[in-house]
């Protein structure tokens, strides 16, 4: 037995005597990390902050276990909460930089490497360092202080995104028959009805917010809304507004105001959109500022009427987003969109197999087995059914149609993915739900 396994044992052993000993069971945690067994090291920080919940070295010992099995977000949501304390912790801090570093946000990971060094200095990583191009030489390399040279010399480009026609409405989308109502109210019926809204004082257009797990039908609800009504569509990503030259961000996020108003009935979708409106209260750079407060004027309309311009955003962690986003005028509908239900699954499933080769399949039979399985992960099931079949079909040389047992087979192998999402939601839904803004939430997982 080694001395690290003897020293394991040692400690299990006095843990039996002393069960209620917090600095035991982090020693053991620590060990535990330090020989590379992180799942057995988050188990034994949970047991530690049963005892002493409010324990700051046990959370970044937890957030740590986290991260080293993958699990960012769920050291995320910890670390976040330390680095808002008043006194948080040098290694919090620098903890939060590595966890921004592997989101992309970049330039946020330079302030609180900076920080964090700043306040401990032996906590420097020449490595991380140079992954962040801190203190880099502008001439030699390519990413210097978070930011990433994309061309030192000319003028920027004009930003270039057509306007698209969707030609799918609700109709292709499985379920969802709530939200498909409030975007009707929201949207379809002022068009429709214009008059009549106007009469109560009500213009044509205005911003939702839908948030939920990824792969449960944002995007496609989006393009469908402008389908429904013929509208144009302008999805915007992140890679279209951000850019490193100042200014250029705000006028990116101008000029496509300025598109949807030029070609107005239009659905402007902003996928991500927490990736732009982030709070404000937890940037270091007046840039990222600036860029909101653009934002918000451009929804405000203040220089231009938005009448006409509907305002879709999309968001997998609504609790990063700028509060307010979510005032009067703005995002002002807030829409949670889960997993959808057994019909919707069975409606998903319908759609996704009606151009493929199938024979009665009992797809209520199949969405029942499907439980918290998302759009995408029930697409991910019919496609692992299609390429069984394909290679069937290359041995006997006939087309092999889809049956019932095939999806019910194919469903084995695939995980649904919305678990960790909602591993992380549940904390913000428990411990941040000022106005009750995540109460659906709690519904959905029945803790209301």
């Amino acid at each position: 037995m080694s001395g690290s396994e003897d020293s394991l044992e040692a400690l299990r052993k006095a843990l039996e005597v002393s069960p209620d000993n917090v600095p035991l069971r982090q020693h053991l945690a620590e060990l535990l990390m330090q020989r590379g067994e992180a799942g057995q090291a988050e188990e034994a920080y949970r047991e530690a902050l049963a005892l002493d919940a409010e324990n700051v070295g046990l959370k970044i010992g937890l957030a740590k276990a986290y991260r080293q099995q993958g699990k960012q977000s769920h050291a995320m949501v910890i670390v976040e909460e330390l680095v808002k304390r008043r006194d948080a912790p040098p290694e919090a801090i620098m903890l939060h930089a590595r966890l921004l570093l592997h989101d992309g946000d970049v330039r946020f990971a330079v302030a609180q490497y900076r920080s964090a060094v700043e306040q401990d200095p032996a906590l420097a990583d020449a490595e991380l360092a140079a992954a962040l191009g801190i203190d880099a030489d502008p001439e030699r390399s390519d990413v210097v202080d978070g930011r990433v040279r994309a061309g030192w010399e000319g003028d920027p480009q004009e930003i270039g995104i057509e306007v698209d026609r969707p030609t799918i409405d609700f109709g292709d989308v499985g379920g969802m028959e709530r939200l498909k109502e409030e975007i009707r109210m929201k949207i379809l019926y002022p068009l429709a009805h214009a008059d009549l809204f106007r009469s109560y004082g009500k213009t044509i257009g205005g911003g939702i917010l839908m948030y939920g797990p990824p792969g449960c039908g944002k995007t496609y609800l989006a393009r469908a809304t402008a389908g429904e009504i013929g509208s144009g569509f302008i999805a915007v990503g992140i890679n279209d507004v951000l850019e490193m030259w100042m200014g250029n961000s705000e006028r990116n996020l101008h000029e496509l105001f300025e598109q949807a108003r030029r070609n107005r009935p239009c659905v402007l979708f902003f996928d991500e959109v927490d990736a732009l409106g982030a709070s404000r209260s937890d940037m270091r750079q007046s840039a990222g500022r600036m860029l909101i407060n653009q934002f918000l004027a451009e929804m405000d309309g203040v220089k231009s009427s938005n009448d006409g311009v509907l305002i879709l955003g999309a968001s997998n962690a609504p609790w990063h987003l700028d509060t307010a986003f979510r005032r009067p005028g703005r995002f002002d509908r807030v829409l949670f969109v889960p997993p959808p239900d057994a019909e919707a699954r069975a409606g998903i499933l319908r759609i996704v197999c009606r151009d493929k080769p199938q024979r009665d399949v009992d797809f209520d039979l199949v969405a029942r087995k499907l439980a918290e399985f998302s759009g995408a992960d029930l697409k991910a099931v019919v496609d692992v059914a299609i390429e069984r079949k394909l290679e069937a079909a290359m041995k006997s040389g006939q087309v092999e149609p889809i049956v019932t047992k095939d999806l019910l087979q194919s469903a084995r192998q695939v995980r649904p993915t919305t678990k960790e999402w909602f591993a992380t939601a549940r904390n913000y839904a428990v411990y941040s739900n000022q106005g009750g803004v995540y109460d659906d939430i709690l519904d959905y997982l029945g803790l209301k």
